[in-house]
C-alpha cells in the first residue's frame, strides 16, 4: 500500500484499524513537511500536539494513549515514513493499494484524518476524490510514487521522529511536567508578544533610561506587559525602524518620570 498525504492522525487509523493491520506494508509519504517538524520530540512548541487531529471529541481524547501506543506498534512493524523536504511541493493526495495483484488507486484531496476520509461522525470536510479505473493510469502512479519515494534529494526518513512523537503521547508524565506544560500553553501567546515587543524596544533609548535600569525586573515585566496592550488595542506596531508612537510614549514618560 502507497499512500500519499499531508497529514496523518492517530484516529484515522483507528477507525480503520481492522483493514491496516491486516495489510503487508505501507510506504507512507507526507507532502507537507511543516506537519512532520511540528511533531517536535522535545516537547517545547505550542503545536507538537498537531498530529492529533484538532477538536478532539472527549471519547477521543479519552483513548488516546490507547491508540497512540496501538498505532505506534503499527508503524514500527509494516509502515515506512517519509517526507518531501521541501514545503508547498507536493499537494496532491493518492492512495495505491494492490491486493492479490489487483491494483486500486484513489486520487484527489483526502488527508489521512477522520475528517479527510470521512470518518468523523457528522463533522466531516468535503473532499473530492477519483477512482482510478485505468490500469495504465494505476501503473502509473506507481510508478511517479516510487520514482518520487526513492528520491534522496526530495525526499527524507521521518519515521524515527513520528515514533518518537506517538511515545509522548503514550508515556506516564509526571505532575510537575503537567503543570509546566500547562503553563506553557497558558502564556505562550504573552511570550511571543514579549518576545516581538523586546525587539521593538531594543531598537529605542528605553533600555538606556536611569528610571528602565532602577526598575527591579518584576516591574520591568510590568511595563512590557502594559506596552503588549498597547501594540494590541492602540498602539503602531510595525518593522520600520523608527520607533513607533507607543514606544515614544513610553520612552518619554519614563525618561521624565520623577519620584513622588
Amino acid at each position: 500500500m502507497s499512500v500519499v498525504s499531508a497529514f496523518f492522525t492517530i484516529h484515522a487509523y483507528d477507525a480503520l484499524r481492522q483493514h491496516l493491520d491486516r495489510i503487508e506494508h505501507m510506504d507512507f509519504l507526507f507532502g507537507e513537511p511543516r506537519f512532520v517538524r511540528s511533531l517536535d520530540p522535545d516537547k517545547t512548541e505550542k503545536k507538537a500536539f498537531i498530529i492529533d487531529a484538532a477538536g478532539l471529541k472527549l471519547a477521543n481524547t479519552l483513548q488516546q494513549k490507547r491508540v497512540a501506543r496501538e498505532c505506534a506498534d503499527w508503524i514500527r512493524d509494516k509502515v515506512s515514513v517519509r517526507s518531501v523536504k521541501q514545503a508547498s511541493f507536493l499537494h496532491g493526495k493518492m492512495y495505491h493499494i494492490t491486493n492479490g495483484g489487483v491494483a486500486h488507486a484513489i486520487l484527489g484531496s483526502s488527508n489521512f484524518t477522520t475528517k479527510g476520509l470521512g470518518l468523523s461522525a457528522g463533522d466531516s470536510n468535503i473532499e473530492l476524490n477519483l477512482i482510478v479505473d485505468s490500469d495504465r493510469d494505476r501503473a502509473d502512479l506507481k510508478a511517479w510514487f516510487e520514482a518520487l519515494w526513492n528520491d534522496a534529494d526530495l525526499v527524507e526518513d521521518v519515521k524515527d521522529e513520528v515514533l518518537q512523537y506517538l511515545d509522548q503521547l503514550y508515556q506516564n508524565h509526571s505532575p510537575e511536567f503537567i503543570y509546566y506544560k500547562t503553563l506553557f500553553h497558558i502564556f505562550d501567546r504573552y511570550l511571543s508578544d514579549e518576545r516581538k515587543t523586546e525587539g521593538d524596544i531594543a531598537r529605542t533609548s528605553l533600555f538606556d533610561t536611569r528610571i528602565w535600569r532602577a526598575l527591579f525586573e518584576f516591574q520591568r515585566d510590568g511595563v512590557r506587559g502594559a506596552i503588549n496592550k498597547i501594540f494590541a488595542h492602540c498602539g503602531e506596531c510595525g518593522s520600520s525602524s523608527r520607533p513607533t508612537p507607543s514606544l515614544r510614549f513610553w520612552n518619554t514618560s519614563l525618561q521624565n518620570w520623577r519620584p513622588a
